[in-house]
């Protein structure tokens, strides 16, 4: 293909046209040695959670039942590759979508930094510079966390009402090393420490893991990942954080 490109662009010049050669994909680019970007440490997040790396050796996929989030990982990578629909076998009803390209540099890379095939249990420490750490957790919020708030109504001693407005993010894991890893990590730079404990979500699943953040050391969380405008993200919870963030 690459031979292709060039053929034609020479076949240009000597007709005295000037073609311009197309401008090379991210995964394209990859060398041995590799510059860590904002655009990349949020697309690695995405990985960690909501991705896969084939056992072949050179694909990765990325899941999501956003289209949004696909198309902001498309963009971060410079992929080309199409957004599919994908089955869901755990809810049939739901409609989930997938993009998948193959690039064996990128994916040797990735194995580099602590990822893995069938990482979902066993994934743990990754090697995030710590400059891009927040980058990497805003897009692994994205793609397996959460930020909720609900008005919590109760009674106190008098009879009288009181009302607070709750807010809570939490990630979550089917591995603890890697929830703890997170833990780490965000106690050293926002000194926050959060709750981690395990979960399931029925009888017949596995015992999972939930990082939760309360309101103040949410408030402190979420002002650090959302640190300026034009930034990759999920417009949804980014949303419901800048909602909240405003009011305090």
């Amino acid at each position: 293909m690459a031979d292709a490109v060039a053929s034609k662009a020479t076949e240009g010049n000597l007709m005295g046209v000037q073609v311009p050669s197309p401008a090379p994909s991210f995964y394209q680019m990859l060398n041995s040695t590799f510059e860590w970007k904002s655009n990349l440490a949020y697309a690695v997040g995405l990985i960690a959670s909501d991705g896969s790396l084939s056992k072949d050796g050179r694909h990765i996929d990325f899941t999501s039942k956003d289209i949004q989030l696909l198309e902001t990982f498309k963009k971060c990578l410079s992929l080309t590759n199409r957004i599919c629909e994908k089955s869901n076998y755990h809810s049939p009803d739901q409609i989930n979508y997938h993009i998948q390209f193959g690039n064996v540099r990128f994916y040797n890379w990735l194995l580099t930094i602590g990822l893995m095939p069938n990482k979902t249990n066993r994934i743990g420490k990754l090697n995030i510079p710590q400059l891009y750490f927040r980058d990497f957790l805003r897009g692994y919020l994205d793609g397996d966390g959460s930020i909720f708030t609900y008005i919590d109504q109760y009674m106190q001693y008098k009879g009288k009402r009181y009302t607070y407005t709750r807010l809570y993010t939490a990630l979550y894991s089917n591995s603890h090393a890697h929830l703890n890893w997170m833990q780490t990590n965000l106690t050293d730079i926002l000194g926050i420490k959060g709750g981690l404990c395990s979960f399931k979500k029925n009888e017949k699943t596995h015992i999972a893991w939930k990082l939760r953040f309360a309101k103040n050391d949410s408030l402190k969380l979420l002002s650090w990942l959302y640190y300026k405008k034009e930034l990759p993200c999920l417009n949804r919870k980014r949303k419901i954080a800048e909602e909240f963030l405003s009011q305090h």
